[in-house]
């Protein structure tokens, strides 16, 4: 009798057990590696136990140390302001503006929860897929706004022989790599990669600083030009509301919410206003500069040492890359509540897979796109971080035990989010016809320039006080009847 091995089929479930097992075995190797799969879910007290604050900080700090926050200074001529009106702008504008985002990171240690979900005890569970979608729009448009910009600066070093394309995948698989690691390593990279890129900038300044002085004849600026170009500077910091607390969910608990505050506002507000500052003065002085002009013409980047700071110029924008796109891996968890089993770091290669393509469509238009994006991003984001802030303040009463966390992904349990909808929409469209773009002018705007993104906060911020209250007092009223007949429904 032939001794043969008997064939073996195997079953569906037991094809299915070989990836299912390799997938597993990856996630606890990436884990023991110190790669934070962690994503929406809330983080359990027991490991909110960071107390190195001063890392929250850096994170923002070194997110606004790059060519972006100078570019959007650069803009102030398109709208017509000079050096000294232009800065003003920027820094009242940004002390205003910068303070909502500082107020809503206060909230993480308290609760453990990232921004999109604490914004669904507004919003509602589905009802926050709204902010979800345009704060997801924000995070990719500044990511492709970065990649653009480093890719480009990279191309200028090697003289042609790299393409803006090549730099552009260069810059977005570094911050790829940085993002897919996580809380860890970005926060590691947040604390030091600042020091290089503020030295560049230094050696700038002290190399070119006697050229940069305040024009003889400044024209008085129009109204409109300073509310136009105040939309600007406002949408580029208000945009970090949406993520104002996913970096601050691991500190202790019992940290005082002002040392938070703090350590957000001023990583903040130092670097955006420096550097937009710094951008308004060289390109106004630039074209009174035939030195400059000339070498911008020639590509002349000052030999090797001027090259290599070049260099890590363009790489300063994987600071704000990295962080945009783990923000955007709580996000899209948050839009897709299904796929918040799926390890974060996952959605750091969906996000990369999404920039590179369309930044390097985008980098031929970079100026027009800044403008538009920017202006029209803080209208949306104001309604939101004024929504978010009335909830806290009055509703919530500043108390982190009005917030029953075991509700996070509860659609029953949670608000429905009519109120804060209603006050986001109606406060947007609004804005609408007080915006003035290159591709609209509201008709308000025409008389009194782009007053958009404040009337998109105050209107926001008094139809979500006023709907809100309605709905608590008419829920107040109906918790004691369904008391009298012995039944609570459990929706709060």
């Amino acid at each position: 009798m032939e001794n043969t091995l008997p064939y073996r089929h195997d079953s569906p479930a037991e094809k299915t057990e070989i990836p299912s097992k390799f997938i597993a075995d990856l996630g606890q190797k990436l884990k023991r590696w110190g790669v934070e799969s962690t994503g929406i879910q809330p983080i359990p007290v027991e490991e909110r136990t960071d107390t190195q604050y001063h890392k929250l900080f850096f994170f923002w700090f070194t997110a606004n140390v790059n060519i972006l926050s100078f570019s959007a200074g650069a803009l102030a001529p398109v709208f017509g302001l000079g050096l000294r009106d232009a800065c003003l702008v920027i820094l009242f504008f940004n002390l205003l503006c910068t303070a909502f985002p500082a107020y809503l990171s206060t909230w993480g240690p308290k609760l453990g929860l990232r921004q999109m979900v604490q914004a669904r005890y507004s919003f509602g569970f589905h009802g926050v897929m709204l902010p979800c979608v345009m704060n997801l729009i924000g995070i990719t448009g500044f990511c492709i706004l970065n990649c653009i910009l480093g890719g480009q600066t990279l191309s200028s070093v090697a003289d042609g022989r790299l393409t803006w394309t090549v730099g552009i995948v260069v810059t977005a698989v570094i911050s790829l790599l940085l993002s897919f690691c996580g809380y860890r390593v970005l926060g590691w990279y947040e604390k030091v990669a600042w020091l290089p890129v503020l030295i560049v900038f230094l050696v700038a300044l002290g190399v070119n600083g006697s050229h940069l002085s305040l024009p003889q004849t400044v024209e008085s600026p129009h109204a409109a030009s300073v509310l136009s170009f105040g939309a600007s500077i406002a949408g580029f910091v208000m945009s970090w509301s949406g993520m104002a607390s996913d970096f601050a969910t691991y500190f202790h608990p019992k940290v005082s919410s002002w040392r938070i505050f703090a350590y957000t506002y001023f990583g903040l507000l130092l670097p955006t206003v420096t550097l937009q500052c710094l951008g308004v003065a060289c390109t106004i002085t630039a074209s009174s500069i035939p030195a400059w002009e000339q070498g911008l013409r020639d590509g002349n980047l000052g030999g090797k040492f001027g090259k290599f700071l070049t260099v890590l110029l363009a790489l300063s924008v994987t600071g704000n890359i990295a962080v945009s796109m783990y923000a955007f891996c709580l996000n899209f968890q948050v839009f897709v509540p299904v796929l918040a089993a799926v390890p974060r770091y996952v959605f750091s290669l969906v996000v990369t897979a999404i920039v590179i393509p369309l930044a390097i469509v985008g980098s031929h238009r970079f100026n027009n796109t800044l403008a538009n994006f920017l202006g029209l991003l803080g209208y949306w984001s104001g309604a939101f971080a004024a929504v978010m802030t009335i909830e806290h303040l009055i509703f919530r009463r500043h108390d982190p035990n009005n917030y029953n966390t075991e509700d996070w992904n509860s659609s029953s349990r949670l608000p429905i989010g009519a109120a804060a909808l209603f006050a986001g929409l109606v406060a947007f469209g609004i804005a609408v016809i007080c915006m003035d773009q290159v591709w609209f002018i509201g008709p308000v705007a025409k008389v009194t320039g782009d007053i958009g993104f404040e009337v998109a906060v105050v209107t926001a911020a008094l139809l979500y006080a006023v709907t809100r209250a309605l709905k608590v007092r008419k829920w107040g009223a109906c918790m004691i009847n369904a008391r009298a007949r012995g039944s609570i429904h459990p929706r709060p």
